[in-house]
């Protein structure tokens, strides 16, 4: 077994550290996502931790860990007597992103539950987990129906397994740790409210910092072992901090003055529901203890804020995660009672432990500038757009709406999702099959169908049906996948006047965010000037996504065929990395082509190729103004899509969008 990096060895990163331990004090806090950029010692200080967590005692031979004071009744290993049990070091367990749903909740024996009647169960990484750490690294990029069970596993506290009405059931608590990077995307708000806290990590910008994590990092790579014993006394004082600390956690006193600053505040931010107020009371509590104090002050309750609410307070994947802290302190000096001692928002929460600091990083605001080649070109009221120095300014987007679904016709293979059918493993059954590899989802008229006619052959003698591998068949389900949806947006001077641009953006922030919520991988590809560019390679990250377009200027001629070939090969390259990913090409455009020689001829021979190729396409037609061409309309018959104005695009436009989509595209 590998040496872990000494927990205490990390270097800065005092958020993370503090969180990770004020859970090792008190589990129910709730967990903590630890979100940054790569590189960041995220899966270092999670591994680590650990190794700094009291042993457990466990029933002897117990496969799910049971306490021998007060064994689990329901365990599928007991019934076990109370008594002395043995030690041993608490466990963590990671869960891959492509785990199957066996691996994490455990798998049952049909064959022998359908013959004989007995729940052969071998158990997941939920029962490995109980009463440990279930580190998930990358949760982000975790699939629904993973999630769904994570969520109902960490809400019961125990984890049930089903297959045709037998069930087992067994303890599952845990301290959940995820971590992720915000560039592959965003977690459902589901599973982020899920986590107690949250913490943004980011490299060290400081010189010194960064020279002793490379030196700390270089020592530990020569010599674990050593690195690991010149740290082992810290280490042990760590650990023994943590077991006071819960020691003395049911002595802290939580008065009436800090319970009103934690529901004041909670209500001056606006955070949803009340499990914010729940871990905001149990991390103050936890920072009590751990600093070695009876009673919850105002700091405590002030960096439990800034601990329990930045990933609260999000509306929808664009708002950056924070806390206004000039905010918090005028709630908390409003609300200041008199039990409450002198809150100091400098003041070290812990003692001269790793805290403080609940500061989050600004955004990225994305890249900016775009093409400065292009020539002047008329608008649509007939003034001169100008593109290069004198190209117009980004505008902000109108308010986002909730759109029409959009969907790629047919029933497809790719990643779980919720756009478009696709057989996947939830969902409604539709047939049977024969099962490849592993039987996961029994469909059990077919089983008996094919077990029925061969019982007098087998010997059948008693109630039991005679059941062998050969008769199983496996459940076919259709449910719903995630796509590419693939942003296409005219950025040239047609498209410039700042009214209708703001429409256009908005448009398309609300088609973001519908991918958002439908799991789908995003791209944006946009064109002025003289050409087109990729402004975003296709990614999970959709608000990576709207930062480009924020940013996105306008101006200069009209390449649309050099748009739609860039969009072209963004696709080719897509689907040899993933070719059971379907794509959604939505091109935002009025239809107009200028530059070059027979610009219009050029865009429909582009167009042409996806309609060859039988890629799902839209058009957002923004031609506005008494005189319209009907230019957008056209290009869709080219592409073998379909257009809708800005106007269809709403939820409660007139009916029948989807139905256009899928028929133009068959």
């Amino acid at each position: 077994m590998s040496t872990p990096f000494p927990f205490t060895a990390v270097v800065g990163q005092d958020d993370l550290r503090l969180a990770l331990l004020l859970n090792a004090v008190s589990p129910a806090v709730g967990g903590v996502l630890v979100r940054g950029e790569k590189g960041t010692a995220k899966s270092t200080a999670v591994r680590a931790l650990s190794a700094l967590l009291p042993e457990v005692a466990v029933v002897p031979g117990c496969r799910f860990s049971c306490d021998p004071a007060a064994p689990d009744p329901a365990c599928p290993d007991g019934p076990h007597e109370a008594g002395t049990g043995t030690q041993r070091p608490a466990r963590m367990v990671e869960l891959p992103v492509g785990a199957s749903e066996d691996r994490l909740v455990g798998a049952l024996d049909i064959e022998r539950a359908l013959a004989e009647g007995v729940k052969a169960f071998e158990p997941g990484l939920l029962a490995d987990a109980h009463r440990g750490i279930l580190y998930v690294d990358e949760v982000n990029l975790l699939h629904d129906h993973l999630v769904d069970l994570l969520l109902d596993a960490a809400a019961m506290g125990a984890s049930y397994v089903e297959r045709e009405g037998v069930s087992v059931r067994h303890a599952a608590r845990f301290l959940l740790v995820g971590t992720m990077n915000p560039e592959e995307g965003e977690l459902r708000p589901q599973l982020l409210d899920r986590f107690g806290l949250t913490v943004e990590v980011a490299a060290s910008r400081e010189p010194d910092q960064r020279v002793e994590v490379v030196r700390r990092r270089l020592a530990y790579d020569d010599d674990p072992a050593g690195f690991s014993a010149r740290w082992a006394g810290e280490e042990a004082a760590v650990r023994a901090r943590i077991v006071a600390a819960r020691a003395l956690l049911p002595s802290v006193l939580l008065g009436d003055g800090a319970l009103r600053q934690i529901a004041a505040t909670c209500a001056a931010f606006e955070v949803d529901g009340m499990r914010a107020d729940i871990v905001m009371a149990r991390t103050a509590t936890a920072l009590a203890a751990w600093a070695g104090r009876t009673e919850v002050l105002a700091e405590d309750v002030r960096q439990a804020a800034l601990l329990a609410l930045p990933h609260r307070r999000r509306r929808n994947p664009f708002d950056a995660p924070g806390l206004d802290e000039d905010k918090l302190d005028e709630t908390l000096e409003e609300f200041a009672g008199e039990d409450d001692g002198d809150p100091d928002p400098d003041s070290d929460p812990d003692g001269g432990g790793p805290g403080g600091g609940g500061g989050q990083p600004a955004p990225d605001s994305g890249p900016q500038g775009g093409d400065t080649g292009a020539r002047p070109e008329a608008g649509e009221d007939g003034t001169p757009q100008t593109s290069g120095g004198a190209e117009q300014s980004p505008v902000r987007a109108e308010e986002p709406f909730r759109t029409k679904v959009l969907s790629v016709p047919g029933l497809g293979e790719g990643a779980a999702g919720r756009r478009s059918r696709a057989r996947a493993e939830h969902g409604r059954t539709i047939g049977s099959r024969r099962p490849r590899g592993a039987l996961t989802k029994l469909h059990l008229a077919a089983t008996v169908q094919a077990a029925a006619p061969h019982q007098r052959a087998r010997g059948r003698s008693g109630p039991g049906l005679v059941v062998r591998r050969d008769d199983l068949r496996q459940a076919t389900r259709e449910g719903r996948e995630g796509n590419l949806v693939l942003f296409v947006v005219d950025a040239s001077g047609s498209m410039a006047a700042r009214q209708r641009m703001s429409a256009v953006k908005g448009a398309v922030l609300s088609l973001l965010l519908d991918a958002y919520q439908r799991r789908d991988k995003v791209g944006l590809v946009t064109f002025r000037g003289r050409d087109a560019q990729v402004a975003l390679p296709p990614t999970s990250s959709v608000d990576a996504a709207a930062a480009r377009l924020e940013s996105l200027p306008t101006g200069g001629r009209t390449p649309l065929a050099a748009g739609l070939l860039k969009a072209h090969e963004v696709l080719r390259v897509e689907r040899l990395r993933d070719p059971a990913r379907r794509a959604l090409v939505v091109l935002v455009t009025d239809g107009r082509a200028t530059g070059g020689p027979e610009p219009v001829a050029l865009a429909a021979r582009a167009a042409r190729l996806f309609a060859a190729e039988g890629t799902a396409s839209v058009v957002v037609d923004c031609e506005a103004g008494p005189v319209r061409l009907g230019l957008a309309g056209q290009l869709a018959g080219d592409l073998g899509g379909t257009a809708v104005t800005l106007g269809e695009l709403r939820a409660d436009a007139i009916a029948g969008l989807v139905k256009d989509v899928r028929g133009r595209a068959a």
